[in-house]
């Protein structure tokens, strides 16, 4: 398994020892790395192989092997493999759910500072990933979903338009808690994610772009043999 690191992620960690905020960071980190191991073993238990792991500025990245069987496996207007994916993505979620129980009945064996921070992580991780972003846990929920009931060139380009409605609304509402707590670390998650959503709008724009020739390629085959 291929293990890729992110090298911004030296630059957040050198900003936050500035801010004296690094205790958090490493907290929120962590919780992370259960919320990926979350992903990993749900990805194992449905029979992928886990293929790549990246370290990323706020938090991990997996990859796992896609098996060309659950290709084959039609349900409606998608297949097997967008079930799985679901179930992959919702996994993360469900392990931040699962963390903070167990915080909770650990409560006495935690100081108030360290129970806070573990509390305030999760919520944090769930409700984040959750946001129907791609490629955050709800926006791949959200596309899986799409592809199912409406195919896959259609669920590409309604998540495009949900995604970039919903960074926008974000970035708004981030810019009055930046303005309020004056907290860095707010402004650097959205630019990390202004990143994310561009990379995965040219992804989009391409994919259409190679739609549109496929269709210019059957109009002239039809139009060809109708010739004939």
């Amino acid at each position: 398994m291929q293990i890729k690191i992110d090298l911004k992620i030296f630059a957040i960690i050198l900003i936050f020892l500035i801010t004296k905020n690094i205790g958090i960071y490493a907290i929120l980190m962590f919780f992370a790395l259960i919320h990926e191991l979350g992903h990993l073993l749900c990805g194992i238990c449905l029979g992928f192989k886990p293929k790549s792991i990246g370290i990323i500025p706020y938090g991990f990245n997996l990859g796992f092997e896609i098996k060309c069987q659950d290709y084959n496996k039609k349900i409606k207007k998608g297949n097997l493999l967008c079930l799985k994916k679901m179930l992959i993505a919702l996994a993360g979620p469900i392990t931040n759910i699962i963390c903070i129980f167990i915080i909770i009945l650990s409560k006495e064996k935690l100081d108030i500072y360290n129970y806070q921070n573990a509390i305030y992580a999760n919520i944090l991780l769930i409700l984040f990933n959750l946001i129907p972003i791609y490629p955050l846990d709800g926006g791949r929920i959200l596309q899986e979903v799409l592809h199912i009931t409406i195919g896959l060139r259609q669920s590409y380009n309604i998540t495009k338009t949900i995604t970039n409605i919903n960074i926008i609304i974000l970035t708004a509402i981030a810019s009055i808690l930046i303005l309020y707590y004056k907290n860095i670390a707010i402004f650097l998650v959205i630019i990390y994610l202004w990143s994310l959503v561009y990379k995965c709008n040219k992804e989009y724009n391409i994919k259409e772009k190679l739609y549109k020739k496929i269709e210019e390629i059957n109009k002239k085959e039809i139009k060809t043999v109708s010739n004939i």
